[in-house]
């Protein structure tokens, strides 16, 4: 039973994002592809719209990539300039030489946003499950440069806590190869170098049963205006966590999207992009 766990929370919450039809290739688009250099590796993003104020997007793990955010970028691409980063080792990003971890992640969507946008303009940041993670480190260590930040699916604890209340047996490459082989093929391709897909597995899980606590003061220190977002259903986030990490922030608010898991876009998107759309529309009043 414990082996299904991972296939289980993919089937109920990941495929239909993969499976959803898309004219765009979201994650793969060469017309709006662009690579930042990092002392290690080309880290890839894809940036869409013409105007407006920016917003970063930060991508799920294992299963996630930018095209989980299809919905959202169509429709936040109206009226901003949308930057989707691909986390390092993932998709086109590459791999490079340094442990991954979630400051790390957090030192290249940074060298990204340096990159692209000039020294004083400030940009939202959204990021979703291991991407809101990394938003928190972000802002944290850059509040001055984060007008606003979204974390969806994500509080202050260790994932290692998660998959023990669910029983979960490691994510190995055999059994993402047994379980899902479609969607490892499709990432596998447009990978610059194929052959990492199997040690990025491995070193993910390794992340994943480690401590990722983000510290209190790092919480605190976010003087951005935070909203927090998880299903009232979250596999991998419960409740009492997810009010910490709140209460923890100046200037916090807390959405919980009723009856959904953890892929809270996929389950009401039209909720959840609202809501997003609010929020950050706050700002411009």
């Amino acid at each position: 039973m414990r082996a299904l766990v991972h296939l289980s929370l993919f089937l109920l919450f990941v495929s239909p994002l993969l499976n959803a039809q898309s004219d765009v290739p979201y994650g793969s688009n060469a017309a709006v592809g662009h690579y930042v250099q990092t002392p290690d590796a080309k880290i890839y993003y894809e940036r869409y719209g013409t105007g407006g104020r920016p917003l970063v997007l930060l991508h799920g793990g294992e299963y996630g990539y930018i095209d989980e955010f299809a919905d959202l970028i169509r429709e936040m691409s109206k009226s901003r300039t949308v930057i989707a980063i691909a986390t390092r080792g993932y998709g086109k990003s590459e791999r490079g030489k340094v442990p991954l971890s979630h400051r790390q992640f957090a030192l290249d969507a940074w060298a990204v946003i340096e990159e692209v946008f000039k020294d004083d303009e400030k940009v939202d940041v959204l990021g979703f499950s291991e991407g809101a993670i990394t938003s928190y480190l972000l802002a944290s260590a850059h509040t001055e440069r984060i007008n606003r930040l979204i974390a969806i699916g994500g509080s202050k604890g260790t994932y290692d806590q998660a998959l023990q209340a669910l029983e979960a047996d490691p994510l190995t490459p055999e059994l993402m190869q047994k379980q899902v082989p479609d969607l490892v093929a499709k990432r596998k391709a447009i990978m610059p170098d194929p052959s990492q897909w199997e040690p990025l597995i491995r070193e993910l899980d390794l992340m994943y049963h480690a401590p990722y606590y983000v510290k209190q003061d790092e919480i605190r220190a976010i003087k951005s205006p935070t909203l927090i977002m998880a299903g009232d259903h979250d596999f991998y986030n419960n409740l009492d966590g997810l009010v910490e990490t709140f209460r923890l922030l100046p200037k916090g608010q807390l959405a919980l999207i009723p009856g959904c898991g953890h892929v809270v876009l996929d389950c009401k998107p039209a909720l959840v992009i609202s809501i997003v759309t609010t929020f950050l529309d706050e700002s411009q009043k």
